[in-house]
């Protein structure tokens, strides 16, 4: 997440600021730079001043840094932060007496404390992230269904409860989603298939059943509800790709209805499409399928036989690792996306086949 902003500081709240207590060193170094650049390193005392200069530089892309991924891995970025500071101090004790060495080295150690100034405000913030006076964007990744469905209910309710929070949406990809989770280039991300991993955090959400989709007006599938052998005699659109939404061939292939595919896409979006201009059916989330019939000439149908329901999940890093507004985003949704979704739930008993 970018960094956030206040535009008024709450009531109570006072912005946290990059206090000297855990960088002694770093101020120890600041207090003595001149006569250690002098009469240890060799420098000549006219010196001194783009020795501060080049310190400066390096506190300032420290700020500059640690401002910027404080947000996205935070105790990772800290304990990394204060491993590499302890490591250049104490080298210190030997790059002093050579200038090129101990010049770099005193950039190195403005850089690493003011990352860690900055990395320190933002865990003394604690629980003080206000959705209702902060601003920022987070990073999220979502199936095309996700888009479709989840994504505007989350909109509408942040419109209201966060109106300085913003979005950058991103396709979500099974195989790499976990790895820019960890990487920082991902706050959440929202997906079906269950992902066991002791880096990440899963939040169940909600449950769906699968349902039946077909034209409005389709010739052969009448009424609410299909039999095997009609299942069987239809041709159906299916959906494989990196979102990982396989349940559907898997429920074809127990079947025995594979070799019933004529359609193999890799976005659930494209089926009511495909759907109400052709006789394809196919199995789809219910509430997804609510969704496309109140845009499409499409209708639900109940399945001859039962299914496994699936479990939809909010998928983040551990708590101890999230940033305040992190924190925030992961309760903020799972109190919007894990409200009931499906307001008509079909009866669980299947048609006679």
């Amino acid at each position: 997440m970018t960094p956030l902003l206040p535009s008024r500081v709450p009531e109570g709240v006072r912005p946290p600021a990059p206090g000297p207590r855990p960088f002694g060193g770093v101020f120890a170094a600041i207090t003595y730079i001149a006569p250690m650049m002098t009469h240890v390193a060799g420098f000549a005392d006219g010196s001194v001043t783009w020795l501060l200069v080049l310190f400066g530089l390096g506190m300032v892309g420290g700020n500059l840094v640690g401002g910027k991924f404080a947000d996205r891995a935070l105790m990772p970025l800290l304990y990394v932060s204060l491993g590499a500071l302890a490591v250049v101090l104490a080298l210190f004790t030997l790059t002093a007496h050579n200038k090129i060495a101990s010049a770099v080295t005193i950039v190195l150690i403005g850089a690493l404390g003011f990352a860690l100034a900055e990395i320190d405000g933002t865990v003394r913030q604690g629980d003080a992230f206000d959705a209702g006076t902060m601003s920022g964007r987070f990073t999220i990744a979502l199936s095309d269904l996700g888009e479709a469905t989840l994504l505007p209910r989350l909109l509408a309710a942040a419109r209201k409860r966060a109106p300085g929070v913003s979005f950058t949406v991103r396709p979500f990809d099974v195989e790499d989603a976990e790895s820019q989770l960890r990487r920082g280039d991902l706050d959440v991300f929202v997906a079906t298939p269950v992902i066991t991993s002791h880096l990440t955090v899963r939040v169940p959400l909600f449950r769906e059943r699968y349902v039946l989709m077909v034209a409005a007006d389709h010739p052969r599938v009448r009424g609410n509800e299909v039999s095997l052998a009609g299942l069987a005699a239809e041709h159906h659109a299916t959906v494989f790709g990196p979102s990982g939404h396989v349940a559907p061939r898997a429920v074809l292939a127990a079947h025995g209805l594979l070799e019933r595919v004529a359609v193999d896409a890799t976005r659930f979006s494209m089926l009511p499409y495909l759907l109400e201009q052709t006789d394809l059916v196919a199995i789809v989330p219910e509430y997804v399928g609510e969704v496309f019939t109140a845009s499409h000439r499409v209708r639900l149908v109940r399945l001859p036989f039962e299914t496994q329901p699936i479990e939809i999940a909010l998928y983040a890093r551990h708590e101890s690792s999230r940033s305040p507004a992190q924190r925030w985003l992961v309760q903020f949704m799972a109190e919007v996306l894990g409200e009931q979704v499906s307001a008509a739930q079909l009866p669980p008993t299947a048609a006679p086949a």
